[in-house]
């Protein structure tokens, strides 16, 4: 017969609730201190890249970059939807359509 302990369980269950309560506060927080247009060292410092690799998306079609200004900037609103989309586990459970439904 399966025993459960649900003193164990209620703890387990507050511990998934508080991390993912934190994870989100800690998003929302690095949202807020964002400008809304990053510069491209900006971006580089934020995402951790070099030069190289920052060439590289900002030639990708589907990169959102805007080059209006004088000098590229990237939206942070649409970087962040756009890092969400490109995320290994998105593209495996999403549908396009699916995806701008759930942002």
């Amino acid at each position: 017969m399966l025993s459960i302990d649900t003193n164990e369980l209620e703890q387990s269950i507050e511990q998934i609730i508080e991390s993912s309560v934190n994870k989100a506060i800690e998003k929302h927080a690095l949202k807020e201190q964002l400008p809304p247009l990053l510069t491209r060292k900006e971006f580089m410092e934020l995402v951790g890249i070099s030069n190289t690799k920052c060439n590289e998306l900002f030639h990708r079609e589907d990169f959102p970059v805007i080059r209006d200004f004088g000098h590229p900037r990237v939206p942070t609103k649409e970087l962040m939807e756009w890092i969400s989309f490109n995320t290994e586990w998105s593209r495996k459970h999403f549908t396009n359509q699916d995806f701008k439904s759930v942002i």
